[in-house]
């Protein structure tokens, strides 16, 4: 059976995440080693003890997610686990990306710090945001974004699943974009607990700056595809992964187009590798034939050995 990985994004990061694996596994040990030394500072600490109000600044939680993502990638690979794709949601592309090869560790976990950094700055603190609508279709979505856009910008950037999409803009636009949604049917707006308004437009300088940052990191092609964000499909070559990554900073993510492009291409079997559960919650809603397994901990890696042997 044909297995891709999945890697989480912002949003999936909690207090203590990673530390069984640390405790359990020694190439989990060597991967939070490496992110203290490569960083600078013991980000290992953060994951496992918090603050959580620390923990869930971006330019902290980018570098926390890859790092548990990455752990728990290594650990599967020494239990010969090995996916034919990869694809990782936002940040999550990273961690793919590392899978694949393309990226070495070290190189990855300093640039999503300057990543997080990037798209913090881009726009004032308390000016913008982003918003999950849940009820609503694409290109609803899209059409009540170009009416909100009179009070400011605001625009659909993670198209997720179908009835999930979520909005980014100015903070007014996207109040006004709610109003709107609720009138078409929307079930619900819900505020996203971030610090800015990602994948929209607003982030272009973030992406010009990260650009810049990435002219110094040595990238190899992928081992094996990775898809990307952007285009939901597949990146083969090392001059793609750079243009993408930056791109990838103020564009949709276009995750469901992504999953289906993975399971149009013979995928009936995913593994999410880091921290939560989000992308097999979003699968499920995507197609209910094909299996999803999480894997963040001892426990859940044992499950996931044991249903692979079922399966295989």
């Amino acid at each position: 059976m044909k297995l891709a990985f999945i890697f989480p994004g912002q949003g999936s990061q909690y207090v203590g995440m990673g530390r069984q694996m640390y405790e359990c596994f020694p190439a989990a040990r060597r991967t939070f080693e490496e992110a203290d030394a490569s960083l600078g500072f013991t980000l290992s600490r953060l994951c496992f003890e918090g603050p959580a109000e620390e923990l869930q600044h971006t330019v902290n939680a980018q570098p926390a997610i890859l790092t548990v993502s990455v752990a728990c990638l290594r650990v599967l690979q020494e239990k010969g686990v090995v996916p034919d794709v990869a694809a990782g949601h936002s940040l999550g592309e990273y961690s793919a990306l590392v899978a694949a090869g393309a990226i070495t560790f070290a190189d990855a976990v300093k640039i999503v710090r300057k990543r997080g950094q990037f798209m913090q700055e881009a726009v004032p603190l308390g000016a913008g945001g982003m918003m999950a609508v849940l009820g609503l279709d694409v290109p609803t979505v899209q059409e009540i974004c170009r009416r909100a856009s009179d009070a400011g910008v605001v625009e659909a950037v993670n198209l997720n699943c179908p009835g999930q999409v979520v909005i980014a803009g100015e903070t007014q636009a996207l109040e006004r974009a709610c109003v709107l949604a609720k009138e078409a049917g929307a079930r619900r707006c819900v505020p996203l607990a971030v610090s800015a308004p990602f994948h929209s437009s607003l982030m272009r300088p973030a992406g010009e700056k990260l650009a810049r940052e990435l002219e110094q990191v040595v990238v190899a092609d992928p081992r094996f595809p990775v898809v990307a964000n952007v285009t939901a499909d597949y990146v083969t070559s090392k001059e793609e992964v750079k243009r993408l990554l930056v791109q990838q900073v103020y564009s949709p993510v276009r995750w469901e187009e992504s999953m289906r492009r993975l399971i149009d291409g013979g995928i009936r079997a995913f593994i999410e590798v880091g921290p939560g559960t989000v992308l097999c919650g979003l699968l499920r809603k995507i197609n209910r034939q094909v299996n999803c397994w999480s894997v963040q901990d001892p426990e859940s890696l044992e499950k996931v050995l044991a249903c692979l042997k079922e399966v295989s």
